[in-house]
């Protein structure tokens, strides 16, 4: 079962704020790794994050019906805080729901997309890792 703490909320909520990143890295219908920075990355439910994809013609949007496994990183040098997300991408077409992911993310990231011209894609988690100095725990996808 996943369920994504208080703290992991708090710390991608103010990634931004306290100049730390979530890079998301996937595979294209060629076979080809990308690795890309989400400043809207946020948690959307305690089993899913959402971005909001500023460009729909990019690569992420095209390879989502092939490939839809992504996985983000998370890292706190300083507090010795680490996380990865792995998951599966759908793309948000509801619209009450895309209003949703826009209206969650960062401030700063809203700034990018005014017009929404974006898409919303939100990440069912299937597996979570965390890192620090407690030591290390998983959650993983029941079924």
């Amino acid at each position: 079962m996943i369920e994504l703490s208080e703290e992991m909320t708090d710390r991608l909520a103010t990634a931004i704020d306290n100049q730390k990143t979530l890079t998301a890295a996937y595979v294209d219908t060629d076979g080809m790794p990308h690795i890309s920075f989400y400043g809207s990355t946020h948690v959307h439910a305690v089993d899913a994050l959402a971005i909001w994809v500023r460009n729909p013609a990019g690569a992420l949007l095209t390879t989502l019906p092939a490939h839809p496994h992504i996985a983000f990183i998370y890292g706190d040098i300083g507090s010795r805080v680490y996380y990865t997300f792995e998951g599966r991408c759908r793309v948000a077409t509801d619209a009450a729901e895309r209003e949703r992911v826009y209206q969650e993310m960062h401030p700063i990231e809203r700034q990018f997309d005014p017009d929404k011209n974006g898409v919303a894609v939100v990440i069912d988690l299937d597996r979570v890792t965390s890192l620090g100095v407690s030591g290390k725990q998983v959650q993983e996808r029941e079924g």
